[in-house]
């Protein structure tokens, strides 16, 4: 299930009506107004002082910790007795050797994009020959070649192509045309949950030193390049703040999206037409999307921004990213890339390979988790750097699977394990590890995966 539990903390001081109003039909007037300034909505910014997110990471985080299985005994299992982490459902994950196996081309003698040196093949050679594979797949168009290719990283210049590829997005006359009619509903439209998109950019993207610059990409999308340090810095980010993100909200109208539900072991939300509440054959899905954003959920669309120029193309690269991968990061299953078992997959990776570290923070009051759930939950999106965010997206795409952020995690820790050592609180612990823009993912993954005594 989603974390509908905390939506009573949708507005702090919300106005009388507001929960009746969560879809008005916009005047004539105001959506000619909102087409004719599609473009430049940063200049109108709301009143959002009443809004605040319905849930955050550690809000969510409590729930997680506080899940247990009825049909579990504690004494059944004399390996998850001993495991002494905040998760505490029983589930199977990976160890080492089996992370190992599972990423095999991550080695230490596979050439990999992303690492300075390499004892095998000088990195330049590497990459001039890495790039022109890359484009013998893109000429062949073979998806599943693409996802195989991309385990060892992806050139710069071809990583919007190869994305699309192993996503299976082609842009055809009718995907500009769905998304051409996810605007206009968006123009004749305003829902509830448009503000809580709007506050979330607010809060995340535009506060991000990455991201700050595609902020007004978020919301307008407008058909622009961001390519250069000096066009970025000649935006003012207070003057692109605008009411809502088209990239999110064309997403909240997509009922397209309600198909991931079949997969998804959560249900989407429902609300009733006014008048009706209680009677569910006037029960509707709310959002249409079924998808209620959380604090930081712009920060799954903002590194795309650096790839796609086009804004159909943009959405429907997010669209897919999220329904293959990111819900998962939201919601509470059993699967191996879900969030659960991503948890419990950090936690008895650090407990088994550096235990003095997990006694040490878990004896100080600092458990790991509490410092690692908030780069997981994100996919560490605004924490690395945006070269190395798109390296480590490019694995995911590449092995289909989340496992890797839990890995990353874990690597992270051990990277900065001497100074954790030293540490005597909580808040410490998170200092040491409050910057991580300067790490290096693929020499921390190799390291932890392929260079830690098993």
């Amino acid at each position: 299930m989603m974390l509908l539990t905390h939506s009573h903390t949708l507005l702090a001081s919300p106005p009388c009506d507001a929960f009746l109003r969560l879809l008005d039909g916009r005047p004539v007037g105001e959506q000619k107004e909102l087409l004719n300034k599609w473009n430049e909505m940063g200049t109108d910014e709301p009143d959002l002082s009443l809004f605040r997110p319905v849930y955050a990471p550690k809000d969510f985080l409590e729930v997680l910790i506080n899940l247990r299985n009825p049909n579990y005994e504690n004494g059944d299992s004399l390996s998850f007795r001993t495991h002494l982490g905040l998760i505490q459902v029983p589930l199977k994950v990976k160890d080492i050797p089996e992370l190992k196996e599972c990423f095999a081309e991550l080695g230490l003698n596979t050439g990999q994009l992303g690492i300075d040196d390499s004892t095998q093949v000088p990195p330049e050679l590497f990459e001039n020959e890495h790039v022109r594979i890359g484009q013998k797949v893109l000429a062949e168009q073979d998806s599943a070649a693409a996802q195989q290719y991309i385990r060892q990283g992806s050139p710069t210049a071809l990583r919007a192509e190869l994305w699309a590829l192993i996503l299976n997005i082609s842009s055809q006359p009718e995907d500009i045309l769905y998304y051409e009619q996810l605007k206009m509903n968006v123009i004749q439209h305003d829902l509830l949950v448009d503000s809580l998109i709007y506050k979330d950019v607010k809060l995340t993207a535009s506060n991000d030193d990455y991201y700050f610059v595609f902020e007004d990409y978020l919301y307008q999308m407008k058909k622009q390049r961001f390519r250069t340090q000096a066009h970025t810095a000649t935006r003012n980010p207070s003057q692109i703040c605008q009411f809502s993100s088209p990239v999110l909200l064309c997403f909240s109208r997509d009922t397209s999206v309600l198909g991931h539900f079949a997969y998804n072991s959560a249900s989407p939300p429902k609300s009733y037409i006014r008048g009706k509440l209680g009677l569910e054959e006037y029960a509707v899905f709310y959002p249409p999307n079924g998808v209620i954003p959380f604090h930081g959920f712009s920060m799954y669309v903002a590194p795309l921004c650096f790839l796609y120029h086009e804004p159909y193309k943009l959405y429907q690269i997010f669209r897919e990213m999220y329904v293959r991968f990111f819900f998962r990061l939201h919601s509470i299953s059993s699967h191996p890339s879900g969030i659960v078992s991503l948890c419990l997959l950090f936690e008895t990776l650090l407990q088994t390979y550096l235990p003095q570290l997990f006694y040490h923070l878990r004896e100080i009051g600092a458990q790991p988790l509490r410092i690692s759930f908030k780069w997981m939950v994100r996919a560490f999106s605004g924490y690395l750097a945006t070269d190395q965010l798109l390296l480590l997206w490019d694995r995911i795409l590449g092995y289909n699977s989340l496992e890797i952020l839990a890995v990353l995690a874990a690597a992270v820790f051990a990277f900065r394990a001497v100074n954790l050592m030293e540490v005597t609180s909580l808040a410490a612990a998170e200092a040491v590890l409050a910057d991580l823009s300067t790490l290096k993912v693929m020499p921390l993954l190799q390291i932890f995966l392929f260079a830690t005594v098993t």
